[in-house]
């Protein structure tokens, strides 16, 4: 039997069963066939930065008079929120998946447990709850990204129905504010790149050779697995000999600029004991290459 390429030109005159002379290409160019099996990032997706977070929860401790209250935060990567444990008398105050918003608020309401919880904006209303909407319509730009408009439904105790939240939408502007002068990039060992920051030394202008028993390719970095990062795209461990080649190639090819009004975070990371013993294998190889006097 003649087996069938998916992309040959035989694929485009398959007679249809359905009666068509030819069968039309679905797929008219290799990105939209490759976009079918991309998984697609939702709202579902987007977890509380931790500064916007603890500014929402100072406000619901202010304005519900919480100070001393358990706060619990069931909504996180593969958690289920109907068999948390909830403490008595605590408050869930946290960003629920917002493809299921409604069906969460009530299932709360029918619980009676309290809560105070992240809702979309433009669809924040849910029929036949009694609960109290605190109307802030702030962007918050959540952990992948996502810009989405945010407001607040509660069922603590309030007479009101609407409360329409000026400081707290104050409160989350700054944060923008504060964000769009100030960069955070993380402080990388000169034993780990990704092809990001290769790409920052090649604009630079400096040529960077790697051999192949000089370097590991990685996935993640252990320290950023723990926190629930990821090193985008993957990376590669240098030998520390390579490393120090690579430092002085960057001190010669930098070019110092200082942009006004812009700051810059660096977060430090810091390699594991795991990731230090592939460096260490990886010394072999270079007091093997000394030894040899092999040149680069």
């Amino acid at each position: 039997m003649k087996q069938l390429d998916l992309f040959s030109e035989d694929f485009e005159s398959i007679p249809n069963p359905i009666g068509a002379k030819k069968r039309k290409i679905i797929f008219s160019d290799y990105e939209r066939f490759v976009e079918k099996f991309q998984t697609k990032k939702t709202t579902d997706d987007c977890y509380t930065p931790p500064d916007v977070y603890k500014v929402i929860e100072d406000y619901v401790r202010r304005e519900f008079n919480l100070i001393d209250a358990e706060f619990v935060r069931p909504f996180y990567p593969g958690g289920d929120y109907k068999n948390c444990l909830y403490p008595q008398n605590c408050v869930v105050v946290d960003n629920p998946p917002f493809s299921i918003y409604s069906e969460i608020v009530r299932w709360y309401i029918s619980q009676g447990i309290r809560f105070f919880l992240f809702g979309p904006h433009l669809t924040l209303f849910v029929k036949k709850a009694d609960v109290t909407y605190i109307v802030a319509d702030a962007q918050i730009t959540y952990e992948n990204g996502a810009k989405v408009k945010t407001s607040f439904v509660t069922n603590l105790p309030s007479n009101y129905r609407i409360i329409l939240a000026p400081e707290l939408r104050r409160s989350i502007d700054d944060l923008n504010k504060l964000y769009s002068r100030k960069k955070i990039t993380y402080d990388y060992p000169a034993n780990v790149a990704s092809s990001a920051l290769l790409g920052k030394l090649l604009s630079r202008g400096a040529e960077f050779r790697v051999k192949k028993d000089e370097c590991v390719m990685i996935s993640n970095l252990d320290c950023l697995r723990r926190a629930g990062r990821s090193l985008f795209g993957g990376g590669i461990l240098f030998s520390n000999r390579k490393a120090m080649e690579r430092v002085a190639k960057e001190r010669v090819a930098k070019e110092k600029k200082e942009m006004a009004g812009f700051e810059e975070e660096k977060i430090k990371i810091v390699l594991s004991e795991r990731e230090m013993k592939i460096i260490k294998e990886l010394e072999k190889n270079d007091r093997r290459r000394e030894n040899q006097g092999e040149a680069d």
